[in-house]
């Protein structure tokens, strides 16, 4: 099978973090298939343009198996909100450039994961036009999320996203979620027919885990990064609107007479305002680190007690799985799960951590003194975890289910 993909945030090789897709392409390609992935030249973060791309509009490049085109992205990307939304059609523009003249060859489908929402329209131009179906992929209910966080407050956009996402929907033969939330709602609020629905989540990369587990020295990680003494908590993700990462210096506050140490790495929009809030109020267990690479990543989750899912106290965010709880189970840690809904009942389904209602700094004080107190707990609920991954949410076999669902509506 030849795949075109659209994603603006297609990681590059050496990006730190991991994403759901650069490791399913990794596992289609094994299998045989072709992957093309038009991509976006600027972080999803809000890093600046790499000076490789300064000045060009599309540059080719290869990714282990994967050809990426990777299409401009305007720089004013990084220049508050209506910046951020000219980088998204910006993006439309150039991708759908890209994927009518630049992208050669005859594919079978065209997949579009989002947010940004818009990339849709440049989907569907491509599907049409090179006489192929259209995959949709929702990782984020989006208009929703962006109004909630109060990214999204001009009412015209907010008119223009929803008749967009209602056209994409419509237009789609094939629609993935990445959440149950995200199935009822779409089922059942916004008409959707079951028969173009599938859910297939974020998942555990255990062909990384599995590997350190066998012979990681966290004892001497630890010494190396000074952790020695302390109950380490971390989170690793973006540090911007949606996270409200306010309530982990809230919460480091709380614990300042115990040895807990919250680790954050990652970045963000908030990230230096967030660095300077913790300054200000003096909180010293609460530690900033730049993204590092995913291998690095899992070695600070081998080397902590606990790791955190987080997210800013709204509604929406009960529909959403965090990618990075996948990571944290997979590693055998217990999670502090700070989303409502259906992460919670991810959580308590697995018998992988505890769930803290978001903002509730009494609550974290509360349930990690409870861990400081019974540290046993830490392993049984970090083997339930990683048990119920496994069964349940192993990146190769759910990798392997997707492309199933794919090919059925190319031979239909």
């Amino acid at each position: 099978m030849n795949i075109l993909l659209l994603h603006q945030y297609f990681l590059e090789e050496d990006d730190p973090g991991g994403s759901r897709w650069n490791e399913l392409t990794r596992v289609w390609t094994d299998m045989g298939h072709t992957v093309t992935v038009l991509a976006g030249m600027m972080h999803a973060n809000g890093h600046e343009k790499r000076e490789e791309y300064k000045g060009k509009h599309f540059v080719k490049k290869q990714q282990g198996n994967v050809t990426v085109w990777r299409c401009h992205v305007s720089e004013s990307y990084n220049n508050g909100f209506a910046g951020r939304l000219w980088g998204y059609f910006s993006f439309m523009f150039s991708s759908c450039y890209a994927g009518l003249f630049k992208a050669k060859g005859k594919f079978d489908v065209v997949i579009v994961t989002s947010p940004p929402l818009f990339v849709g329209g440049s989907g569907y131009l491509i599907s049409r036009l090179r006489r192929m179906p259209f995959v949709f992929e929702v990782r984020d209910l989006w208009p929703e999320s962006a109004i909630d966080t109060g990214v999204l407050t001009n009412g015209m956009v907010i008119k223009l996203a929803y008749w967009v996402e209602g056209f994409i929907y419509k237009s789609a033969k094939l629609i993935n979620v990445l959440t149950p939330a995200f199935y009822k709602t779409l089922r059942d609020k916004k008409n959707i027919p079951e028969r173009k629905l599938i859910q297939i989540s974020n998942a555990s990369d255990f062909s990384l885990s599995e590997k350190l587990l066998e012979n990681f020295d966290a004892a001497a990680f630890r010494k190396e990064h000074d952790l020695e003494g302390r109950f380490v908590i971390t989170y690793v993700g973006a540090h911007g609107v949606a996270n409200h990462l306010e309530q982990v210096i809230d919460a480091g506050e709380a614990l300042k007479d115990t040895n807990v140490l919250f680790l954050l790495i990652g970045q963000g929009m908030e990230k230096e305002r967030l660095k300077k809030l913790a300054a200000d109020r003096g909180v010293t267990n609460v530690r900033f680190l730049d993204p590092v690479p995913k291998a690095e990543v899992f070695r600070y989750i081998l080397a902590s007690e606990m790791g955190a899912s987080v997210l800013k106290r709204v509604d929406t965010f009960k529909t959403v799985y965090s990618n990075k709880t996948f990571d944290y189970m997979s590693c055998k840690k217990p999670i502090l799960m700070a989303i409502d809904g259906v992460s919670r009942e991810l959580l308590e389904d697995a018998g992988a951590g505890s769930y803290v209602e978001p903002e509730n700094t009494a609550e974290y004080n509360r349930i990690i003194r409870e861990y400081l107190a019974n540290p046993g707990r830490l392993k049984t609920e970090g083997e339930s975890g990683y048990a119920y991954a496994k069964e349940n949410f192993d990146r190769e076999v759910l990798a392997k289910k997707y492309i199933h669902y794919i090919s059925g509506i190319i031979k239909k």
